[in-house]
């Protein structure tokens, strides 16, 4: 396994656990799903850092669409290097640290900071394959 696909191996391990904080917090502030075959929309959680748990989460998924077939592309195309290696391990831990900035409410600028930096390895790796 390459170490691009080492990488997005994780990145997809992670992305797949975002859920956990915030469903426990929901079972917590409500209780046990009622086994309804259509159960009502979930309220609002009370806690802030579980709203933004599940903002992080979706923006983690939305960005997972772009980064993993980034990442096949450059291995099917051959098209991997040093750089496409350390732009997969920084896109990991980017989309930790934005998961950890958000679930704690640090200011916006080290969110954004987190998100670009994510992108900016996004960008890495297409550049690889057009050049």
């Amino acid at each position: 396994m390459s170490n691009e696909l080492y990488w997005l191996t994780w990145t997809i391990a992670l992305t797949a656990f975002f859920w956990v904080p915030y469903i426990g917090n929901r079972i917590k502030e409500l209780g046990p799903p009622p086994m309804h075959w259509f159960p009502l929309p979930d309220p609002p959680p009370k806690a802030k850092w579980a709203e933004r748990a599940m903002r992080a989460h979706a923006n983690a998924v939305e960005n997972l669409v772009l980064f993993a077939p980034l990442v096949l592309l450059v291995h099917m195309a051959g098209a991997y290097s040093r750089a496409t290696e350390l732009a997969c391990m920084v896109y990991f831990f980017a989309r930790v640290g934005h998961y950890a900035i958000s679930i704690f409410g640090f200011p916006v600028p080290l969110r954004t900071l987190a998100f670009l930096t994510g992108v900016g390895c996004q960008v890495v790796l297409l550049a690889s394959l057009l050049s």
